[in-house]
């Protein structure tokens, strides 16, 4: 399995579109439609990272070079109190008020990416 397949797999694993997925990771939505159409549209590197990344993978899973997804080890880090207490009160909601927290969360993110482009 190349990366387009395994690019696919994760979406759908994930049960987004990819219009969410491209504009999650900031890029056009045609790139992402290449990217599952052909196995000659391999990102660059620091693109792959922030695709494995989006998904907890590895990069070497996303390249088909391994079938285990592990992630590397900055995964491994303990979770700062601020997560903690994040996932602590996420795991209270009902699924469908978690899908509207992490709405607002990538909204966040879109925000502060915004005000670091400034």
């Amino acid at each position: 399995m190349g990366f387009k397949d395994r690019l696919k797999d994760l979406r759908a694993k994930k049960g987004i579109t990819q219009e969410v997925l491209a504009l999650d990771l900031g890029i056009p939505e045609s790139t992402v439609r290449r990217y599952e159409s052909s196995d000659e549209n391999t990102p660059r590197r620091e693109r792959l990272e922030k695709i494995a990344d989006y998904f907890g993978v590895s990069v070497d899973y996303l390249l088909g070079r391994t079938d285990d997804p592990s992630p590397s080890e900055k995964y491994d880090r303990p979770r700062t109190e601020i997560e903690n207490l994040f996932f602590y009160e996420l795991d209270k909601l009902s699924e469908e008020d978690k899908k509207k927290a992490l709405e607002h969360v990538r909204y966040l993110r879109y925000l502060a990416e915004q005000q670091h482009k400034k």
